[in-house]
């Protein structure tokens, strides 16, 4: 897999609490995992926000999946920011798709709400593409644009406020049109995307701000 650039700050700070954490330093184990904790929340609600929402709590599939890394830590052979995330997407698609089949088996299967993995596969920032619907609009598209900024990105998004966090994940992470995210939502079209408006805002004004 092509790793893209990540942004430096994160990618040294992750990448060393990682080298630290393979020297048996606990704490900094401990630090490596609490950073990765908001990432993974955000791709776990990506997947259950919807179809399978009522049914299943995201946080479950979050605790379960870094409890899985951390005692498969050892067995982690990459170096860089990107393969230590993608390790962790890929521990938490094999958890998601046991869920999913679970329930498939129960017959509870729900498919016209049924999303695919693929924020998994791109990561978060890569799943942030510009919709051409979202272009034509008078709404910020800097945020759209940025690439790799993966921990950033997900810190930013669980500093919204809730309906801000659940427009953000409907509409550009599980790629939802407005009028279905104003049916979960129990809302207008209208104010839906001035509520996403709103978001990407302030999304765009948290990920601008000096550390």
């Amino acid at each position: 897999m092509e790793q893209q650039p990540q942004s430096s700050s994160s990618n040294s700070l992750l990448v060393g609490l990682l080298e630290r954490a393979r020297t048996g330093d606990v704490a900094a184990r401990d630090q490596l995992f609490s950073k990765c904790r908001n990432y993974v929340e955000v791709l776990a609600r990506a997947q259950v926000e919807s179809w399978m929402q009522a049914k299943v709590d995201a946080s479950d599939l979050v605790q379960q999946t870094l409890m899985e890394a951390h005692r498969g830590f050892d067995d982690f052979a990459g170096h860089s920011e990107g393969e230590w995330l993608a390790w962790l997407r890929q521990i938490l698609t094999h958890n998601t798709q046991d869920v999913i089949r679970r329930y498939r088996r129960a017959g509870k299967r729900q498919v016209h709400r049924e999303q695919s993995l693929d924020v998994h596969s791109t990561g978060l920032s890569g799943s942030f593409r510009i919709d051409p619907q979202d272009v034509q609009s008078e709404t910020p598209s800097q945020l759209l644009a940025q690439k790799e900024r993966e921990i950033e990105l997900a810190d930013a998004i669980a500093q919204l406020t809730p309906d801000h966090q659940e427009v953000i994940i409907l509409r550009n992470l599980q790629r939802l049109p407005f009028d279905e995210v104003a049916t979960i939502m129990k809302r207008t079209r209208p104010a839906t995307q001035m509520l996403w408006m709103r978001a990407v805002k302030r999304l765009e004004s948290l990920l601008s701000s000096p550390d």
